[in-house]
């Protein structure tokens, strides 16, 4: 018996560039090769000369110098190598193991008579001043801390996505190339107004100098404000289609890193990079990542990562030759938060508002994406834009989608009318939970809701038609749903029809009274949403006689809950009490028309509940064949007025 839906919705409960394969390579040195790696060899090259270096200094065994001395009188050393600091060499005696003599070292004491022991002895020996240094410094040191930073770099490109340290000012920029397919603005439909004003962008990037001859320039920035899901992104591609330039693209949060500086050196290079191939266009997406008002966050003070680069893009944005081509254009569905440097004139100077589309803009959009869908004959796209109100492009992309997944599970040849009356339906409440059933009991209860929501919306006079009416569970919690549809686009209310959808929210709960005698939880989401069209009503809107044409209260968003609002109460605790005995008084008023309505049209109530209870879904063309029978062809619709 719930709903958050705007469309009175009251329930229960880069494509890379073709290989030429036909053109004949020229036969490149390996060297050369995009795959010849020269570090990755050297690497190599070096582990291996380190792993056999290491490999002998384990073959080596140390032995004490006395044991050494020993040897040499028993004349088992056959060659030593004599320095300041070690002796080492072979042995006359076979290792089993690898079948070579075996190795020593040990360290020597200052010994002059040890030469002519040697000499006596027969030991090929040689004296060395000091060690070598050369190998100390290459196998001691310079191997070593190398494998330790080739290790240290491979877990940082894992980590980072196949970036090394070395490039975290590299730009992750995607540039849609002529190679690709062009979107123009005949893929985009809905935001003639907003086309209309890029028309200018694309004229400049053209011919600057049809401009520029009569003084003018091009404004720097265009800021494309709406919000999600209205093709925001979808106009900047346009516009890069239309004038046949580069388009470079880029997110707000792709600029940001945990390490301080990063996001500068990529606004930096991002410039650099457009100047090159100017004229081109630089599209963000979601400015607001980067373009918060500073020291409006958690952070403080002017070293945060996110403000350096911000201060960088203004720098960048204010700096560069307009002359030069390059375009800047961004997207962003929270123009309050943007710093106010940001939206100056010379900037984003040009704010451009992509809103939400209207009935003729539904119907466009649809068209659109109904080209690739095989439609029925029944299809009529201008009744889906009326049963969307409210949707933006991409959920009309989304209910042309689920539409044709529909009419694939259910084995049709084409998309039918009743798959997107179903694909509807799957967005706005959600998919039907086939496996939850319920007991007879509960089943009638949430019939009589139902029923009561219709019929007191049959019967008021500023209520939106009755489209469908269900107790099919659906969604998370719904248990049923009336679905009223508005006839056309709507962008006022009146006084009288928040009133109105105040009775109809009323209406569940009062004829689970009249019937049951008590009540239930599946009304806790109507009243929650009348209750909240009564405060509004009262302290934003200045519709209590009480109070006055007075807005109560100030409503911000709190800077430490994004997307939350908080308000700050501006008045006295005495008008606090006057705000909740108004509220009260206009959701206890609804309630009281509700019962008025229903105990007047207790048969008709009663008769709607049994149809809705056996066939568990129902039209308004039903509902309104119901009322005229029980009524005697009566037209019960609209009857109240007042």
């Amino acid at each position: 018996m719930a709903s958050d839906n705007k469309q009175h919705f009251m329930g229960f409960g880069r494509k890379e560039p073709e290989l030429e394969l036909n053109k004949p390579h020229e036969k490149q040195p390996f060297w050369q090769s995009p795959q010849f790696n020269f570090w990755l060899y050297l690497f190599m090259i070096l582990s291996l000369v380190y792993l056999f270096q290491m490999q002998r200094e384990q073959a080596r065994i140390e032995i004490p110098y006395s044991e050494f001395l020993q040897k040499v009188e028993q004349q088992q050393v056959k060659e030593a190598v004599i320095t300041n600091k070690v002796i080492i060499g072979e042995l006359k005696e076979i290792d089993p193991a690898t079948g070579k003599p075996r190795r020593f070292i040990t360290v020597p004491l200052d010994d002059l008579d040890l030469a002519r022991v040697l000499e006596e002895k027969g030991v090929k020996f040689t004296v060395r001043k000091g060690d070598n240094w050369l190998a100390n410094l290459l196998f001691n040191w310079i191997i070593p801390f190398t494998l330790i930073f080739a290790i240290w770099v491979w877990f940082s490109r894992r980590m980072m996505g196949g970036r090394d340290f070395l490039s975290l000012g590299a730009n992750k920029i995607r540039i849609h190339a002529d190679t690709g397919p062009r979107v123009t603005f005949d893929d985009v439909a809905g935001v003639d107004e907003a086309k209309e004003e890029l028309k200018e962008v694309i004229d400049f990037l053209k011919d600057p100098e049809r401009i520029t001859s009569l003084g003018g320039r091009m404004p720097k920035g265009v800021l494309l404000v709406g919000p999600p899901g209205t093709g925001k992104t979808l106009l900047a591609k346009a516009v890069a289609g239309e004038a046949g330039v580069p388009f470079f693209y880029i997110s707000g949060s792709e600029f940001v890193e945990m390490f301080v500086g990063v996001g500068a050196a990529r606004v930096r290079d991002l410039f650099q990079q457009a100047r090159e191939k100017a004229p081109c266009i630089i599209f963000i997406d979601e400015l607001d990542a980067i373009g918060r008002a500073r020291g409006a966050g958690p952070g403080f003070g002017g070293h945060d990562e996110r403000e350096q680069t911000l201060n960088q893009l203004l720098v960048e944005m204010d700096g560069f030759d307009p002359s030069s081509g390059v375009v800047v254009m961004a997207a962003t569905n929270r123009p309050e938060i943007l710093d106010k440097a940001l939206l100056r004139a010379g900037r984003f100077d040009r704010q451009i508002v992509v809103d939400r589309p209207d009935l003729e803009a539904r119907e466009a959009i649809l068209r659109i994406h109904a080209r690739r869908l095989k439609l029925a004959d029944d299809v009529d796209l201008r009744v889906v834009a009326q049963r969307t109100p409210g949707m933006v492009g991409a959920d009309l992309a989304n209910v042309c989608n689920e539409a044709a997944i529909r009419a694939v599970r259910k084995g049709h040849t084409a998309v039918m009318m009743e798959d997107f009356e179903e694909a509807i339906d799957r967005i706005i409440a959600g998919p039907e939970k086939k496996h939850q059933t319920l007991d007879e009991d509960e089943k009638w209860r949430v019939a009589v809701h139902e029923a009561g929501h219709t019929l007191v919306a049959k019967n008021v006079p500023h209520a939106d038609p009755v489209h469908k009416v269900s107790i099919i569970p659906r969604g998370i919690g719904a248990l049923g749903y009336t679905l009223q549809l508005p006839v056309e686009d709507k962008y006022l209310s009146t006084y009288e029809e928040m009133r109105d959808q105040i009775a109809i929210l009323m209406g569940g709960r009062v004829a689970e009274e009249l019937v049951f005698g008590d009540i239930s939880s599946g009304a806790s989401n109507d009243i929650e949403r009348a209750t909240e069209i009564a405060r509004n009503m009262v302290t934003r809107l200045g519709m209590s006689e009480k109070l006055g044409p007075v807005t109560w209260g100030r409503f911000q968003e709190s800077r430490f809950l994004e997307g939350q609002e908080y308000e700050e109460r501006n008045y006295s605790e005495r008008t606090a009490e006057a705000i909740d005995e108004e509220v009260r008084k206009l959701v206890e008023e609804g309630h009281q028309r509700a019962r008025d309505i229903l105990e007047r049209k207790r048969a008709t109530h009663e008769e709607l509940a049994r149809v809705l209870n056996r066939e568990e879904m129902i039209d308004g063309e039903r509902v309104d064949e119901i009322i005229r029978q029980v009524e005697g062809g009566t037209d019960s619709a609209k009857e109240e007025k007042a």
